[in-house]
């Protein structure tokens, strides 16, 4: 496939346009200009390294190594999710709530896409597997993040009704239902939002590579739409679980509503 080789200079030639929005954002005093060059200096660095990483992958395959960067990928995904919410579950759950429903979400689609779908071989091939995992896990740790964070902050707010359902001889899952179905809601919106607008509204990254590099738009739409139903099940199986393991987390046998288990609120 042919495609346009870009310079370092291309690069920083684009790069260019996010200083313009650091000015701007000391212009206007918005606070967000060192926040924008760090973010930004971060996802250079980040790259630089996953390409290195990609490359030696792609020369040496081997189902250890490809296994190794997936834990690796989840791990990091996980502590993401535990610094975005407003109110963490204390003592590690919500790291090991997160990562372990991603974890399993991730497996669960990746192994569905390279079993029949794709089938690449040899099935572990990092060309496939890596990428395909990397879109997954951003969408899916994004639903778990806002799905987590909404039944917290839901059932903080909903606490006198829940203790009174609680009272009344509720189950748990009876009285959270109410914050549950809103942290559903709230966690798989973004995905159903970016179906609805993909292709009239905007072209995404995966398909817009690939016509790019040279590949037939009717092969690179194939591709995005396989992209988008593995990014929409596994978003909806990862935030699921996670909501369902917190609400949880958050009684106890005794059917008691234990909000002792959140930290505190961060400011």
């Amino acid at each position: 496939m042919n495609y346009v080789h870009l310079s370092n200079w291309d690069l920083a030639l684009a790069a260019s346009l996010l200083v313009i929005n650091a000015a701007l954002s000391i212009l206007l005093e918005l606070g967000l200009a060192r926040r924008l060059l760090i973010a930004a200096l971060r996802m250079t660095v980040q790259l630089a390294l996953v390409g290195l990483v990609l490359t030696t992958l792609f020369a040496n395959l081997s189902p250890w190594w490809t296994g190794l960067v997936a834990l690796l990928m989840i791990g990091f995904a996980g502590s993401e999710i535990a610094q975005r919410l407003d109110r963490p579950l204390n003592g590690g759950w919500s790291y090991g709530i997160g990562a372990g429903c991603m974890a399993v979400s991730s497996v669960v689609v990746m192994a569905f896409a390279l079993s029949t779908q794709l089938r690449p071989d040899p099935w572990y091939d990092p060309r496939y597997a890596i990428p395909l995992l990397g879109m997954v896990l951003g969408n899916a740790m994004t639903g778990v993040a806002l799905g987590l964070n909404t039944l917290t902050q839901a059932i903080v707010a909903q606490r006198a009704a829940v203790e009174a359902r609680l009272a009344l001889g509720d189950d748990h899952r009876a009285a959270l239902l109410g914050p549950v179905r809103q942290a559903a809601r709230s966690a798989m919106l973004p995905t159903v939002n970016s179906m609805a607008a993909t292709g009239l509204v905007f072209l995404p990254g995966m398909m817009t590579g690939q016509i790019l590099a040279g590949a037939a738009p009717a092969d690179a739409v194939k591709y995005q739409l396989l992209v988008m139903f593995l990014i929409g099940g596994g978003t909806g199986l990862g935030a699921t679980g996670a909501i369902v393991l917190g609400a949880a987390r958050l009684t106890d046998a005794r059917c008691r509503l234990r909000l002792d288990r959140l930290a505190p609120e961060k400011k």
